[in-house]
């Protein structure tokens, strides 16, 4: 078994793709490669979210989730929790997600959800350059709320 995933005769079986991500967020940010955003508090909903280079990814993760493994790719991933009287559950959420860099160039990101066992996470794929240093500014309308939560952190990115 490697970090979540199991492979056995050419098939890969996925586990909890969220926690890896969790995992791989924590081990990013004391090694001081990522700036792994604390979890917001918004109400009864908190939002987790992480950004990091795709080529941290182990690779069967990554072909398992379409995900390019690349030092020139940046991923971020985001999850969203609602307080329940039962403890905190994962909810569906619209999401969009705008980046951009100190020169100003505007991004609009591509967010895909991922509906996994428990866990509903949302995962967006991106190009960047060395050093670029990218600001996020995520726009999260948890299903069922008509409060929109705004989110905003920003990411320094490495590729050498």
């Amino acid at each position: 078994m490697q970090w979540g995933v199991t492979v056995r005769k050419n098939k890969v079986y996925k586990n909890s793709f969220f926690k890896i991500l969790q995992i791989t967020g924590i081990f990013l940010f004391l090694c001081g490669f990522s700036q792994a955003g604390e979890p917001q508090i918004f109400g009864v909903y908190t939002v987790h979210y992480n950004a990091f280079n795709t080529d941290t990814l182990q690779p069967e993760m990554a072909a398992a989730y379409n995900i390019i493994r690349s030092k020139n790719r940046g991923m971020v991933t985001i999850s969203v929790l609602k307080k329940t009287d039962s403890g905190n559950e994962p909810v569906r959420a619209s999401i969009s997600i705008n980046a951009s860099n100190l020169t100003g160039q505007f991004r609009t990101l591509k967010v895909r959800e991922v509906n996994e066992n428990n866990a509903v996470y949302y995962l967006s794929e991106f190009h960047v350059a060395h050093e670029e240093m990218l600001n996020f500014t995520l726009q999260i309308l948890p299903e069922a709320s008509t409060k929109p939560i705004a989110v905003s952190f920003r990411q320094k990115f490495f590729t050498q």
